[in-house]
């Protein structure tokens, strides 16, 4: 069976081949230098959805989403739902959610601790029920990721927000039912706290303003997903998002948009390989960044229609600098795979990390396999090199496997990665898309030799 075809918990599980026991177990070997070409079809943003799972905590009626990855953290987020009382279930990738009976205001910490977006139900919990408790988040270990944003945002709407043994507990002061609209400046535009806080005000009293608020696709679709249950919700996309609360939330169907980051990794497996592939469906204006620096390699991406793009190969690819901004800036889960592409370019780069202090990880594993880079606090600097060698390496995190498939993609020789729980987290069916624009790549058993890697897993 397709891993999209299983259910989810008691209707959403995940699926065999990403279950625990089998994480240490198996790598990815990858035989590089094969030119790849076709289409690949791009999945539903995961970003997107685990926020729009969250999201239908607001809603008392029956909610259809599709365009939903079968990913672990998709998985995940299900069986925190579930624990709280949702009805889910699950066929290919649509998910039909009902959240009309939720018996739990507080999510377990077992699984909370595995996945940073759990704490998105934070919002919709207190905005229903007038109260909420969930534990301090995990996710990878990329680093400081604080929720001080959320707090004071919900503050500011009247909740009586505590942190306790690990655990935020929030209710709705003074006896009342309902948060209180208010103005909200956050002190940076944080994605999380900014649609923690927009969905929490769809249900308060009044008119919430979210100045310098995040304005990436996903809390625009997040926004759209609310509008589509009769949210009041103007602004998204900017820096000002002003939302109406409303008395209550209506029956959705609604579309997830596609992963940029999915979108993004194989553009530059095409331009890693020297390949023409072909990418549908796509928001071409959400890859902005990512293509404006591949054309500045010497790339190019061309529409080809409204939703599908194509990577046209350089012959040489030169050097460039980056640095990672929030939306419409150079997103950081791009930095790591792309710092694969700036090791084959010709020159030196310099990739500066603004928005996480510790996402690095991948530049030993890289250097593995024949790349110079040097890292210097937040900055690195990548010499191009003529050619990557395959090698034995350990993802670190989520977007770090992307980058050690992209390298093996392009090295000498094989390369076997470890600690695939990583890509499982965010990339669907990776093999087989893979594999179908010509990669020669196949997920196995570990032998020994790979097994006596040093762990530095950091789920």
């Amino acid at each position: 069976m397709h891993p999209e075809d299983r259910a989810i918990t008691s209707h959403l599980s995940i699926p065999s081949s990403f279950a625990p026991a089998e994480e240490d177990k198996t790598v990815l070997r990858i035989w590089g230098r094969q030119t790849l070409q076709g289409q690949v079809k791009i999945s539903g943003a995961k970003n997107s959805a685990l926020v729009v799972m969250a999201g239908t905590l607001l809603c008392a009626d029956d909610c259809l989403l599709r365009n939903v990855p079968s990913l672990v953290d998709v998985a995940r987020m299900g069986e925190i739902l579930t624990a709280l009382g949702v009805k889910l279930k699950r066929q290919g990738n649509t998910l039909a959610v009902n959240a009309s009976h939720i018996g739990e205001s507080k999510a377990p910490y077992e699984l909370v601790s595995q996945l940073r977006a759990s704490f998105f139900v934070i919002g919709p919990l207190l905005a229903r029920l007038g109260a909420a408790r969930v534990p301090l988040p995990g996710g990878c270990a990329i680093g400081a990721r604080p929720v001080d944003l959320h707090v004071r945002g919900l503050q500011a709407m009247g909740a009586d927000v505590q942190i306790e043994h690990g655990t935020v507990h929030a209710y709705v002061k003074g006896g009342k039912r309902r948060l209180q609209g208010a103005r909200i400046y956050l002190d940076c535009p944080s994605v999380g706290a900014t649609e923690t806080l927009m969905m929490a005000a769809t249900l308060a009293e009044g008119e919430t303003i979210l100045e310098n608020a995040a304005q990436e696709p996903e809390v625009v679709d997040l926004a759209n997903f609310c509008r589509a249950m009769g949210a009041k919700i103007q602004g998204a996309g900017t820096n000002k998002i002003v939302i109406t609360g409303v008395s209550k939330l209506h029956a959705a169907d609604y579309s997830i948009i596609p992963d940029r980051i999915e979108a993004g990794t194989f553009l530059l497996a095409g331009a890693i390989t020297q390949s023409e592939i072909s990418l549908a469906p796509v928001i071409p204006d959400h890859l902005a960044a990512v293509i404006a620096k591949l054309r500045g390699m010497g790339a190019d991406v061309v529409t080809d229609a409204p939703n599908q793009v194509r990577l046209i190969p350089a012959q040489k690819l030169v050097a460039t600098d980056l640095k990672t901004l929030p939306f419409p800036g150079f997103p950081t889960d791009m930095q790591a795979p792309f710092m694969t592409l700036l090791t084959l370019s010709e020159g030196n780069s310099v990739i500066t990390e603004t928005v996480f202090e510790n996402r690095m990880q991948h530049v030993a594993e890289l250097n593995r396999m024949g790349a110079d880079i040097t890292v210097k606090g937040n900055l690195a600097i990548v010499r191009g090199v003529p050619r990557l060698s395959g090698a034995p390496v350990v993802a670190t995190d989520l977007r770090a496997s992307a980058a050690l498939v992209l390298a093996g993609l392009a090295a000498d020789g094989v390369t076997t990665i470890q600690q695939l729980q990583h890509l499982d987290r965010g990339y669907e069916n990776l093999e087989a898309k893979l594999q179908g624009l010509g990669a020669k790549l196949k997920r196995v058993e570990a032998e020994p030799e790979t097994a006596d890697l040093p762990v530095q897993s950091l789920v």
